[in-house]
């Protein structure tokens, strides 16, 4: 293995004193760059940011007949070929944020070879881009406090397997040895993993921007993986629904408890999560109110649920033990239908819950926005 290419086992990343410490396996990307510098070529420089933020996408292949940019405008962008089989294409002025695109080579999509950075995926195929501005914005990096996320590997009792998660705790935790924190559970999508939330979704540096502004009490987030049946490619229906509870309830929350500073009554937990992790988190949680006194889902995919959730809707308590039911989707989001139907069934058995129509379809821009405004109202009251 060429050198700089060794499996590491826990480093230290993000500058100033945001440490989060994660373990780096082989990246994906880096068998394209080696196969290119194979033969004989390297990669060009992709993506380039401008002063004015303009930003220059670029590919190498000579022998391709098409190249297309996908997910910058939300759509297919034609790349131009220019000298030595260089494509490119130019975009922007491009807001400050966190894009997601990919190289569409002949058909067949693709991450960009010159770019390290991706969105964590089960079968990664985008490249990710941050672009940022002397006015950091509420989920990028500012000069405050930051606390830490730890990358953890458990063994599930349930599923008999290692499997890993990630739990990010406030800044002052391991000061404060006597203080303990309550904590949320938070869920990522179809196709993502434990990894998405912190390195796509930035949600520590939301939290982080959060605490810092005495907007949001400190607490712990964990991040585990949704992925719990192996032979269910999407993530998303029933049996891993079922699979992933078992281990959340057998196995995540027992592990966390037993290895952090935690409060341990339902006033000390939360539970939320979107599309995918939105239906395992409204499950868990309404069906859970001994556990979870805070539950939220993010526009969430919400299958039969009458099923899913006959212990809470035969629960006449369950607006008693819960603190807060908390839905939100957007406008444009295409489960918007079912998280109509989803609430009307909630309504009809009487269940209360703060429900929040917003801009915006079912894309990241839009569940950072929804993890800003979930956090500060969290742990307010005493259990």
């Amino acid at each position: 293995m060429p050198a700089g290419i060794a499996e590491l086992d826990e480093t230290q990343t993000m500058e100033g004193s945001n440490k989060t410490i994660i373990s780096h396996l082989l990246h994906p990307i880096l068998a394209i760059v080696m196969f290119a510098e194979v033969q004989g070529r390297e990669p060009p420089e992709s993506p380039q940011v401008l002063e004015d933020r303009r930003v220059v996408f670029r590919y190498q292949d000579p022998e391709a007949e098409s190249v297309m940019l996908k997910g910058i405008k939300r759509t297919m962008v034609e790349m131009k070929r220019g000298p030595k089989g260089i494509w490119s294409v130019t975009e922007g002025p491009m807001d400050p944020g966190i894009y997601d695109y990919s190289f569409v080579v002949d058909g067949e999509q693709m991450l960009d070879p010159s770019n390290p950075s991706l969105k964590p995926e089960r079968n990664p195929d985008t490249s990710a881009l941050e672009i940022t501005s002397n006015t950091p914005l509420f989920y990028q990096w500012s000069n405050i406090p930051h606390g830490t996320v730890h990358l953890q590997t458990y063994f599930s009792e349930p599923l008999k397997r290692l499997r890993r998660l990630r739990v990010y705790t406030p800044p002052g935790y391991e000061q404060d040895a006597g203080k303990h924190y309550p904590v949320l559970y938070l869920f990522h999508g179809t196709g993502d993993t434990e990894a998405t939330w912190t390195e796509f979704g930035h949600a520590h540096l939301i939290l982080d921007n959060l605490i810092a502004a005495g907007k949001a009490v400190p607490m712990l987030m964990v991040m585990p993986d949704g992925h719990a049946d192996l032979q269910e490619e999407e993530g998303d229906h029933k049996a891993n629904f079922i699979k992933f509870e078992a281990d959340m309830l057998g196995s995540i929350l027992p592990f966390v408890e037993a290895n952090y500073r935690t409060i341990t009554t339902p006033g000390g937990r939360a539970i939320n999560g979107l599309s995918m992790g939105g239906m395992q988190s409204l499950e868990i949680g309404l069906n859970h109110p001994d556990l979870f006194a805070y539950v939220g889902g993010m526009s969430a995919y919400v299958p039969y649920p009458e099923e899913l959730l006959k212990p809470a809707l035969k629960d006449k308590n369950l607006n008693d033990k819960l603190k807060l039911l908390w839905i939100s989707i957007g406008k444009d989001d295409f489960l918007l239908k079912d998280a109509e139907e989803f609430h009307k069934l909630l309504r009809q058995h009487d269940i209360h819950l703060q429900w929040n129509l917003t801009a915006g379809s079912h894309e990241w821009g839009v569940w950072r926005g929804y993890l800003r405004d979930f956090a500060p109202i969290l742990f307010r009251t005493n259990d």
